[in-house]
């Protein structure tokens, strides 16, 4: 199927990191394998995680389909460019036939994006997260990848206002060695395991961030790293 939505939208918000002098980090970029079906499961800390989660799949020259809440398929702006990307709606209520649509997009060789905390972390930790992501992997037989993304909160996160012209703001985007799970293994050792290799990428990315908080935004930070973030 053409890629008519997706190109496009790629080059848009490079042209605006670009505008914004964004400072844009990816590292294990070769971890993502350049074909085949693969799950890339990344922490969540702002509403534009998606985004870069995409980029740092770029070096691999892969596109990203991201389940996402049913509800943004619906919205009037962004509903037609889930639709033209090939995104896939998650209804919570309902959720096997999106489980049973990611897993047979990984069959085709395409790579799922999760978000296995489903909700946005306001610790800016990894919080517990749920097992569709090794599940998923596991049934279909595609490796999982695991990523960390640091900065984008400063733009915009819950519970903070939108700041989306903010300029020159370190993004950091991790990826990890993939492991390969199996459908004979426990699905909640996989995902106790899989929490652990996402948050020691997401020190990394903290550890080696560029920035440290003004005394009044100390907010961005998490408490462990003296921050005032809520804990975990």
């Amino acid at each position: 199927m053409a890629e008519l939505v997706y190109p496009p939208v790629i080059l848009f918000a490079k042209t605006m990191f670009r505008a914004l002098d964004l400072k844009l980090r990816v590292e294990g970029g070769e971890h993502l394998p350049r074909e085949g079906g693969a799950v890339i499961a990344c922490n969540h800390v702002s509403y534009l995680d998606f985004i870069f989660c995409g980029l740092g799949a770029q070096p691999a020259k892969r596109l990203v389909r991201f389940m996402a809440k049913e509800s943004v398929f619906r919205h009037r702006i962004s509903g037609p460019l889930m639709r033209g990307m090939r995104h896939i709606p998650v209804n919570r209520k309902a959720g096997k036939a999106s489980y049973d649509e990611a897993v047979a997009r990984l069959r085709a060789g395409e790579v799922v994006g999760v978000f296995p905390e489903a909700t946005i972390s306001p610790s800016f930790t990894v919080e517990e997260i749920k097992s569709g992501a090794v599940r998923m992997a596991a049934e279909a037989g595609v490796p999982l990848v695991p990523m960390a993304l640091w900065g984008t909160q400063r733009l915009w996160t819950k519970g903070h206002p939108r700041t989306l012209t903010k300029r020159h703001v370190p993004i950091s985007v991790v990826l990890g060695e993939p492991t390969h799970p199996s459908p004979d293994e426990d699905p909640e050792t996989l995902t106790r395991d899989l929490r652990t290799r996402m948050s020691v990428l997401l020190d990394k990315a903290q550890a080696e961030y560029p920035e440290s908080p003004a005394a009044d935004e100390r907010w961005w930070l998490p408490a462990h790293l003296g921050g005032t973030a809520p804990k975990p």
